[in-house]
């Protein structure tokens, strides 16, 4: 059952405190209290609210109303409850937290930064593994937010372009948490339409450096295999046929190979003509290279020792690499401005050197 916007508007007059008069405007009130219908019996408590709720709040979406509920700002009968909770009629709901939470922006924090170039137009860093490049827009608690690259840009430098909106000032591409590397930075906007267009013209080079799981067959190869949303899941994206599925290309030359007593890895440079959100992730494991620590893509999350040599020892050694073995090392592209060539590398993380070694590290009889 759907309330009406004269018969909700009625009963949060009538239930509402003093303050929160004001039905149209942001909802800050507090202790909203609503009657439950018998109509609304054998119904799930998120699913009624967020229908009853719709007419006089657009955008409320049914995660948000679980959220609250879960966050114990939905109260049924005055005690928490769950989402999922069957109705009966005759409840009262009490609503203690925003249905539509403030926008979120972004704000500086002092975080510090690895610069690698910097100029009046543009800045690169080089992001280290473990920061998100932005908040989602998802994000409702503010908290959330923090430790950003935005919320360090803007520590740092004040003012950034405007064109990526109040979550994603400067931003003109992305990078994934757990990928390392070099991130190019606009400072206005000017420079971010720049070099939004050298992007989207394939004018702007990237190149990574990236440890995947076997031997790759081939010493260079090219992929060429459209990548879309993941249907069943949805964090994921896949390089299966679909509708949704974008041009990809990824460019691969074999840097090393390497024999271990954990198995066998291959050290690939990438280079990509597009940006496909986790491109090289997906590629890679599209042809059962997984790059080493992308669990989400199919690699393991333990490498253990292999156990092949009768005299193995029962106890075998085990790695692990709590991020994607994935990292940003080179750009190449035209000073946005001047034009001029710009060329700019970072050298691969300590950690992920210290877990080449690792690999390479015979046993020690023990």
């Amino acid at each position: 059952m759907k309330l009406s916007q004269e018969d909700f508007q009625r009963i949060v007059v009538c239930s509402a405190s003093p303050a929160s008069s004001a039905l149209t405007a942001y909802p800050k009130y507090v202790n909203l209290s609503i009657p439950i219908p018998a109509e609304a019996a054998n119904q799930r408590l998120d699913q009624y609210l967020s229908l009853a709720l719709a007419p006089t709040h657009d955008g409320l979406s049914r995660s948000r109303i679980q959220s609250l509920i879960t966050d114990q700002k939905i109260l049924l009968d005055g005690a928490p409850t769950k989402p999922s909770i069957k109705l009966h009629g005759g409840e009262t709901v009490t609503i203690t937290g925003p249905l539509i939470p403030p926008p979120l922006s972004a704000r500086a924090e002092k975080i510090p930064l690895d610069i690698i170039y910097q100029d009046t137009d543009i800045a690169v860093i080089n992001k280290p593994a473990g920061m998100m490049v932005h908040a989602g827009s998802g994000l409702n608690d503010e908290s959330r937010s923090d430790g950003t690259l935005v919320n360090a840009l803007l520590a740092r430098y004040k003012k950034l372009s405007t064109l990526g909106g109040p979550l994603r000032p400067g931003i003109v591409h992305r990078l994934d948490k757990e990928t390392s590397g070099l991130i190019i930075v606009a400072k206005n906007d000017k420079a971010h339409e720049r070099l939004s267009e050298m992007f989207s013209s394939r004018e702007m080079h990237k190149t990574y450096i990236a440890l995947v799981h076997g031997f790759v067959e081939r010493d260079n190869a090219t992929i060429n295999t459209p990548i879309g949303r993941d249907v069943q899941r949805r964090t994921r994206m896949t390089a299966k046929p679909g509708d949704n599925a974008r041009t990809a290309i990824t460019h691969y030359t074999v840097l090393k190979r390497i024999q271990t007593r954990f198995g066998k890895f291959t050290l690939v440079k990438v280079r990509i003509e597009t940006g496909r959100t986790h491109q090289i992730r997906v590629h890679m494991s599209s042809i059962n290279h997984p790059v080493v620590g992308d669990t989400l893509y199919g690699a393991a999350g333990r490498i253990t020792e292999l156990q092949t040599a009768p005299n193995t020892p029962k106890r075998p050694d085990i790695l692990t690499l709590d991020r994607n073995f994935l990292h940003a090392a080179e750009l190449n592209f035209a000073h946005p401005r001047t034009g001029k060539p710009i060329h700019l590398t970072a050298p691969l993380p300590a950690e992920l050197e210290s877990f080449i070694k690792q690999l390479e590290t015979k046993r020690k009889d023990k």
